[in-house]
């Protein structure tokens, strides 16, 4: 919130969300109170060093993003122009997405045939490829039973075999499994891609899951700033950075992450299952570098979150493709008031 009446919006990250917000409340506001919104890298290193010992991943990156990203927006909001303009364009005027769903329900797991649907249902809506997410993380790996090939084989069957097809193992194995069953879904499925096939906390691992497999590797997801995402790229050497707009340290920073890939000729394809704020952040990156990849993760509107009704207006999604906002700031006109009487429910 300014004194020139204009506010400026950002999403920050979801996890333990009472936490991320002291950490905007009682670091943030405190360092940027009186400020000009136009310092927001100065803020940036002012809030991450000011409060590094709360941990360089999770809780501080995710909580400056939210900041970050809301400054982004008020800069746009004030010069009355879209925050793609303000980083430099690209020429892009629409983004290609991929239908993202993942397997957890609840604390069920969805079946081969519900995952087929799921890509189905992405498909006959447009989209030119999907992501079926595993989500098996470290509390499971290795796991025994392992239906994973009978998803992957199940999705394929439903979709058809021209549409590019990502598999997420969601760090689900250790080395030697992950690479055999990589291969054989490619063998098998022609799979465009593996994400996190081993521990984000260990790229030597993850290094020689890239050295054995003949297709992309992506990673990034659990990586929150420039120095870790530097360590993924120089010891992990993945094919593509999953960087998180809400989680590692909003706009500001996934930009330099962004500019240190290109150097390294790596794309970015980001990470976001959020269809509000955070996609229209993502939305303005994506749009403003020349190392996107051909395709950017979008898990569609998602009205049974409900989050709709706070926005005015939405992002609007046409043939397999979102279009990037073209209002000032992030180009979403946010609902003040019932957002805030739903905090108060």
């Amino acid at each position: 919130e300014t004194d020139a009446g204009v506010s400026g919006w950002g999403e920050g990250d979801h996890d333990h969300p009472v936490m991320v917000a002291k950490v905007v409340t009682e670091i943030g506001g405190p360092l940027l109170k009186g400020g000009d919104p136009f310092q927001s890298e100065f803020f940036w290193r002012q809030l991450y060093f000011h409060a590094e010992d709360l941990g360089q991943s999770g809780l501080l990156p995710g909580a400056i993003a939210g900041i970050d990203n809301a400054l982004w927006d008020l800069k746009g909001k004030l010069l009355n122009v879209p925050v793609w303009k303000l980083l430099g364009g690209a020429g892009k005027d629409r983004i290609r997405v991929y239908g993202s769903f993942g397997r957890t329900d609840g604390n069920r797991r969805k079946t081969p045939d519900e995952m087929a649907a799921e890509a189905a249902a992405f498909v006959n809506q447009g989209y030119g490829a999907v992501k079926a997410r595993m989500q098996i993380r470290q509390l499971g790996v290795n796991p025994y039973p392992d239906d994973v090939y009978e998803v992957v084989k199940a999705v394929r069957q439903a979709i058809g075999d021209q549409i590019p097809l990502f598999v997420d193992f969601n760090n689900g194995y250790t080395t030697a499994p992950a690479i055999m069953l990589a291969k054989k879904l490619y063998e098998h499925f022609n799979i465009a891609g593996v994400e996190e096939p081993v521990s984000y906390q260990n790229y030597r691992d993850l290094a020689q899951v890239v050295a054995a497999l003949d297709i992309p590797v992506l990673a990034g997801e659990h990586e929150f700033n420039k120095w870790q995402m530097r360590e993924l790229i120089l010891t992990g050497h993945v094919d593509v950075l999953n960087t998180d707009i809400i989680k590692a340290g909003g706009i500001t920073e996934c930009r330099k992450v962004a500019a240190m890939a290109e150097a390294f000729d790596k794309q970015i394809m980001i990470h976001n299952t959020r269809p509000t704020l955070a996609s229209a952040a993502s939305l303005h990156f994506v749009a403003s570098i020349p190392n996107a990849g051909n395709f950017q993760e979008y898990a569609g509107p998602v009205p049974e979150k409900g989050l709709q009704e706070f926005f005015e207006n939405s992002i609007e999604y046409k043939d397999g493709y979102l279009l990037v906002p073209q209002e000032p700031g992030l180009g979403l006109r946010v609902r003040e008031e019932k957002l805030a009487a739903s905090v108060l429910r």
